[in-house]
């Protein structure tokens, strides 16, 4: 009886959500950034308007910011089964296609720019069919940032990752990076990150420069240091099935609204990853930035990860190089 009114209502949810109602429908956006981050900003400043204003009112878009619709992995679900029509969200769904995760593998991008046009290339397109395997329909890829260390105290050799408790994502990538730098990876929930911070049960977090602002991480660490090991993308993804009932030119409207939207977004987040360096600095945060000895150092102990990679997935090495060959 229970498992039925479960399939009952989730059939009901799927059947309504985004239903027009006096003849305007409704695209509820949900993402886990908060409301100042460039994310959010560049979804009020261009997706919003520019869907509503060239529909002509037909579709009315909702932004539910900071995990309002459930954590990412909960409204990444709801883009899949259409409970919710768009999300903007990071690579979780890897967990279900792994070639998805692809673009975060460590030491794989060198800059944003180079980022920015193998994403939106060849490279892109075919991880977008992963996705679109999976019921969701990515419009366009943005970004979160390349990933730093924040820590209690300095890190500028391979030597100061010796027992250093290090909070990552629970995802194996990540995992298997931290450890491959020497780490003693301690996987937690973003929202747990600061209490554990504070309370000394980890040494420090790696994150982008934004999130680690966003997320007041910096108030309870002394030192950055650039890293770079990971670049982390977002993705604007919508429910293939919303996608695919509309018609073409509301479809066109919807992607030249994601994509103009997400590289505003690109935009946005660098100049306030600079301006966040310039602020950490003045609460006394030390940025260390490897040495040419150091980088070559970080970059050289991930092989073996990719060595692994390789074991496990047919298309990895094919699809990494790829990605090289265009940098």
């Amino acid at each position: 009886m229970i498992i039925s009114l479960f399939f009952t209502s989730a059939c009901s949810l799927l059947e309504n959500a985004g239903k027009a109602k006096n003849g305007v429908t409704t695209i509820k956006i949900a993402n886990y950034c908060s409301e100042t981050h460039p994310q959010n900003i560049a979804l009020r400043e261009k997706f919003k308007p520019m869907v509503e204003e060239k529909t002509h009112g037909k579709y009315k878009v909702e932004i539910y910011p900071a995990n309002a619709l459930g954590d990412e992995e909960q409204f990444s679900s709801g883009v899949r089964i259409g409970s919710i029509q768009m999300a903007i969200t990071g690579m979780g769904l890897q967990i279900a296609n792994p070639k998805i995760g692809v673009v975060e593998w460590p030491y794989l991008f060198d800059n944003y720019e180079q980022a920015n046009r193998i994403l939106h290339g060849e490279v892109g397109e075919e991880i977008g069919d992963a996705f679109r395997e999976l019921g969701a329909e990515p419009l366009a890829w943005t970004a979160n940032g390349f990933r730093v260390v924040s820590a209690n105290r300095k890190i500028d050799s391979m030597e100061d990752f010796k027992g250093f408790r290090l909070r990552m994502g629970n995802i194996p990538i990540f995992i298997s990076t931290g450890k491959a730098l020497g780490a003693n990876v301690q996987p937690l929930a973003l929202s747990e990150v600061f209490t554990a911070l504070e309370q000394g049960v980890i040494d420090g977090q790696e994150n982008p420069y934004v999130t680690l602002k966003e997320s007041g991480f910096y108030e309870v660490q002394s030192h950055v240091t650039e890293t770079r090991h990971m670049f982390s993308p977002n993705v604007y993804l919508m429910n293939k099935k919303f996608y695919d009932g509309l018609d073409k030119e509301t479809q066109k409207i919807i992607r030249e609204a994601a994509r103009e939207s997400a590289q505003y977004e690109w935009k946005l987040l660098q100049e306030s990853e600079e301006k966040v360096k310039k602020e950490l600095e003045k609460e006394g945060i030390e940025i260390i930035v490897p040495d040419e000895k150091f980088r070559s150092e970080l970059e050289k102990s991930v092989e073996p990860v990719y060595e692994e990679l390789y074991k496990k997935y047919d298309w990895a090495e094919e699809l990494v190089n790829k990605i090289r060959a265009q940098k």
